[in-house]
């Protein structure tokens, strides 16, 4: 069931009365009170509240705290340990939340449900409702002159092993093996021997990090050939066929290698593609499948971040203006900069 307060009614007795007026000053004059006045009513609660039931189910968390505080986890970089121990004890966290009640059900949220709240916050895209929302609340609260704009790129490196194409070959058998034993175990134990022995096992896995320069590519032929006969084995098996590894297992083959089909009846041949000929958005790690390379700042992602500038001469009236990021956009890190103008000013007011 749903549960949303109202925010915009008065209380009938002050919250804050308890603090002298020191504290009280300091309260509505930081970050508390700037969330509570005027962005704790611009969440699009009423967006998020069409993916709950109204009348099935427990009562869900009052969902502007819901949305504030994935909204703070992200603002101040906590960890979900951190932030259920901020809305559980932090008073400023409460001021700027409007949250009154000193119930667990007010003031505590668990691991699983912040992360299964977020998780339906990003993945319908009212992150990017949130943050238009605020901005332009923001803009208009500070009188944000948006006439001046500048956009750029920054790298971000993904927090992950880099990892050469022997590398990507192994990791990657290993991982459809590993999920292959949890899902289709019958299947699973079909499998020769030597292929389980050789990628299966953690420590294994080791023997091909200290593979001689004059070896690698004997082995990148050798894992290409069995990344190669894997796909072939299963191809057939739609229940193999349908998970992630295996798709990653394809995106392999076709990114690394190249299959020559033979006549008369023989299997078909499978050779490595030469290093030039990998393609730049081509898999990096199976850890995270959507990391992309940049020949001059590496593996990873990149953010293209639009904000209003000021020119003023003086640097007093300068420093006392806000400058603020009116839009970001998160893509993969072959993106070439020249494609991001166009989508930035037709996304922003």
């Amino acid at each position: 069931m749903i549960h949303v307060k109202d925010h915009e009614t008065l209380h009938l007795f002050d919250p804050l009365d308890h603090l002298g007026p020191k504290r009280r000053k300091l309260m509505e004059e930081s970050w508390a009170g700037l969330f509570r006045k005027e962005i704790l009513l611009e969440l699009p609660v009423e967006k998020f509240s069409t993916y709950f039931k109204a009348d099935i189910g427990r009562p869900t968390k009052e969902l502007y705290t819901v949305m504030g505080v994935i909204i703070l986890q992200q603002a101040h970089d906590l960890s979900d340990e951190d932030t259920i121990d901020q809305l559980a004890f932090n008073q400023k966290w409460h001021y700027a939340l409007d949250i009154k009640g000193e119930s667990d059900h007010a003031k505590y949220i668990c691991l699983k449900t912040l992360w299964s709240d977020r998780k339906i916050f990003t993945d319908n895209g009212l992150d990017g409702v949130v943050f238009n929302n605020i901005a332009d609340k923001l803009a208009k609260v500070f009188l944000v002159n948006t006439s001046k704009q500048r956009i750029d790129s920054v790298h971000i490196k993904s927090n992950m092993r880099r990892l050469g194409r022997i590398g990507i070959f192994v990791q990657d058998i290993h991982k459809f093996l590993v999920n292959l034993k949890r899902q289709q175990k019958e299947l699973f134990e079909t499998l020769p021997e030597d292929i389980v022995d050789k990628y299966l096992p953690k420590k294994a896995l080791g023997c091909f990090s200290i593979v001689k320069p004059s070896e690698s590519e004997k082995t990148l032929a050798s894992v290409s050939k069995d990344l190669f006969e894997l796909v072939q084995r299963f191809k057939s098996h739609p229940e193999v066929t349908a998970m992630h590894s295996y798709k990653l297992l394809l995106r392999v083959l076709k990114e690394q290698c190249k299959v020559t089909e033979v006549s008369d009846g023989k299997p078909a041949e499978v050779s490595v593609k030469p290093a030039k000929g990998i393609p730049s958005d081509s898999l990096q790690n199976p850890s995270d499948p959507d990391a992309a390379y940049d020949s001059h700042k590496g593996q990873g992602y990149q953010v293209q971040v639009m904000e209003t500038y000021s020119t003023q001469e003086d640097e007093k009236i300068k420093s006392q203006q806000l400058n603020l990021i009116t839009y970001v956009k998160v893509e993969t890190a072959c993106k070439h900069d020249s494609n991001a103008l166009i989508p930035a000013i037709e996304s922003t007011p």
